[in-house]
């Protein structure tokens, strides 16, 4: 009986130790687990902390490129602190037409339909495509329109349905002024005016400013200068005091739009 008992003895020990080594194992294997979901956690973490970073470095990236754009844009349109009528720009036709919006009153759409321009889509095109043709900058003629004009409400000595969007040949005390036959012909004209101050380069296309030999040619090359009071030769568009810095500071506000 006392050598059962040992054998019992020992046949519990080996249990007792099968067991703790299964338990040990089972342990180890959970522990193992718990480790590579940690690692695998960490990861994800890092690789959020790294994709982070990296956006946050691109929009900084971008902004640095915005400014430089902005810088190059301003060195573009500006010649002495003043700004030149004519040469490239980054005005957009979609700019011009949000400006409007957001500043204008009631586009006139019916009595502009009957010159062709239905639309303020349409009449920035407008004014997009005949500046771009002469050389001259598309929002110097946009911002002199909306101050000529009051945003196209009128009120003064013109009428919209002369399609006259600059005074052209106003002169106070109820002088009308120019007309023209439609919209286009009307834009063309004050652009054409435009290039008569800005330079003495010939136009591009056939003349349908009727006061275009009146202009002294290259008498105005800055918008500034458009003003009579502020040109150095006393010559320019209207007497208006900084009559040209109007129009400027409305080119400022859609430039940054």
């Amino acid at each position: 009986m006392h050598k059962e008992e040992k054998r019992v003895e020992k046949v519990k020990l080996w249990i007792e130790i099968g067991l703790a080594i299964l338990i040990f194992a089972v342990v180890l294997k959970n522990n193992y687990k718990d480790t590579l979901q940690s690692k695998e956690y960490s990861k994800k973490e890092v690789q959020t902390d790294e994709v982070q970073m990296a956006e946050k470095e691109n929009k900084n990236a971008r902004t640095k490129i915005d400014k430089v754009e902005k810088e190059e844009a301003v060195q573009l349109t500006s010649t002495d602190g003043f700004y030149p009528i004519m040469g490239k720009s980054d005005v957009t036709v979609d700019k011009m037409v949000t400006y409007f919006k957001e500043n204008g009153g009631e586009y006139p759409k019916d009595a502009m339909k009957q010159g062709g321009a239905d639309s303020i889509e349409t009449f920035c095109q407008m004014y997009y495509d005949e500046a771009v043709a002469e050389g001259v900058r598309p929002e110097v003629a946009f911002a002199q329109t909306m101050i000529e004009t009051g945003w196209l409400q009128y009120g003064g000595d013109s009428t919209v349905e002369q399609f006259n969007f600059a005074g052209i040949g106003t002169t106070g005390g109820g002088v009308k002024g120019e007309s023209y036959p439609d919209v286009q012909t009307g834009i063309r004209a004050q652009i054409q005016h435009l290039k008569a101050y800005a330079t003495e380069e010939e136009l591009k296309q056939n003349c349908v400013d009727t006061r275009y030999d009146y202009v002294k040619k290259g008498c105005a090359p800055y918008v500034e200068w458009l003003g009579q009071k502020e040109n150095p030769e006393g010559t320019g568009w209207a007497t208006a005091e900084r009559y040209g810095y109007s129009i400027v500071r409305v080119i400022r506000d859609l430039s940054e739009k």
